[in-house]
């Protein structure tokens, strides 16, 4: 409403630049646009407009809040603005941290859902990584412990990569789990899609959080593998 105030006014002030002709036709048109606009806005209940404000305050802005898959319990029946911690409130700038985290984590337990189920149908060549050495995919981690610290030790060389990005996590210079890493082209140029994507990874990645979690209790108690029951 204001922009289409401002503009008005500046319509207003335009007039006498132009032929009166024409200056007239335009600004009449612009109140015309502008009233619709009015109309429009006058139509929309106040409580969805301050709920949808509420939901874009919310944690900085970030997609994640919007929900409103049902959510019996919470204070508001549903996913929108999920927060039992209070974390967003009681810690504010470390909220980009926060995020930083959960899409790190999310994106390792989707590519550990995948290393999990893979090699029970696939490995690679070599007798030690054979189904007869390790006909359990979970007692890889015990069996193969040189390997085990090469993983370690190429993530730790990863992560400490990221050291310099996280020094500075608090200037505000990116997004959370941005590292301008997209050698494919993948993510969208246009802003609507790429909150739409980040909302896909996001969610795609406390899927997979709660999933590698069950699928390693799973193997563990059963002692059978996939889809370890």
């Amino acid at each position: 409403m204001k922009t289409f105030a401002t503009l008005l006014a500046l319509a207003s002030s335009a007039v006498a630049f132009v032929p009166s002709r024409l200056s007239s036709r335009s600004f009449a048109l612009l109140a015309a646009e502008v009233e619709a606009v009015e109309a429009v806005e006058a139509a929309v209940p106040v409580e969805v407009v301050e709920a949808v404000e509420k939901v874009k305050a919310f944690c900085n802005g970030y997609v994640g809040g919007e929900g409103p898959e049902p959510m019996p319990g919470t204070p508001t029946g549903t996913s929108v603005n999920f927060d039992p911690a209070g974390f967003a409130e009681r810690s504010p700038e470390w909220l980009p941290w926060y995020r930083e985290a959960e899409l790190k984590h999310g994106r390792a337990a989707m590519l550990a859902t995948v290393g999990f189920v893979v090699p029970e149908f696939i490995r690679i060549p070599g007798e030690q990584f054979s189904f007869e050495s390790i006909p359990r995919v979970i007692d890889a981690h015990d069996k193969c412990p040189e390997q085990m610290i090469q993983i370690m030790g190429w993530i730790s060389l990863i992560e400490a990569c990221t050291f310099a990005a996280l020094a500075n996590m608090n200037e505000f210079d990116r997004a959370p789990g941005d590292f301008s890493f997209d050698p494919l082209g993948i993510f969208p140029k246009d802003p609507v899609k790429q909150a739409e994507y980040r909302l896909a990874e996001l969610k795609n990645g406390r899927l997979a959080m709660i999933a590698i979690g069950g699928m390693v209790t799973g193997a563990a108690i059963t002692g059978k593998g996939f889809p370890y029951l």
